[in-house]
């Protein structure tokens, strides 16, 4: 074998090892799972969900949505703000209004049946005085 077919093979075999270790990165260990919104900026597992950036220890703020750390499977939805899923702040402003829209709408159906029930009630009432 002569030296620039040692070297392209060496190279190859330098590449494959390092694209095996790359796939490895973002995987979990056994009985863990990827838990969302409760890592200390800077403590994060690998990459955010939203890409913007792709190391662990590279997230900004605490409890983000789109950060994670490995814990115990079955962990996650027992911590304050832990979610499985990335929460993507558009995501969480979504949710929400629809909750203030959802509190406005049973607040107006409320003041509808109690206006009908006042109109109801005064009109009982003028009926008993015209008998």
């Amino acid at each position: 074998m002569n030296k620039k077919t040692l070297n392209t093979l060496l190279a190859g075999a330098v590449a494959v090892s390092t694209l095996g270790l790359a796939g490895t990165a973002n995987a979990l260990p056994e009985g863990s799972e990827k838990c969302y919104g409760v890592v200390k900026a800077g403590q994060n597992g690998c990459g955010s969900a939203d890409k913007a950036h792709g190391c662990a220890g590279q997230a900004t703020v605490d409890a983000s949505g789109v950060e994670w750390v490995a814990v115990p499977t079955g962990t996650c939805d027992k911590l304050a703000n832990g979610s499985t899923t990335p929460v993507f702040a558009a995501d969480a402003a979504t949710d929400a209004v629809e909750g203030m829209a959802d509190k406005a709408m049973d607040h107006a159906h409320d003041a509808k049946d109690h206006a009908k029930d006042k109109v109801m009630d005064e009109a009982k009432g003028m009926m008993k005085k015209a008998h």
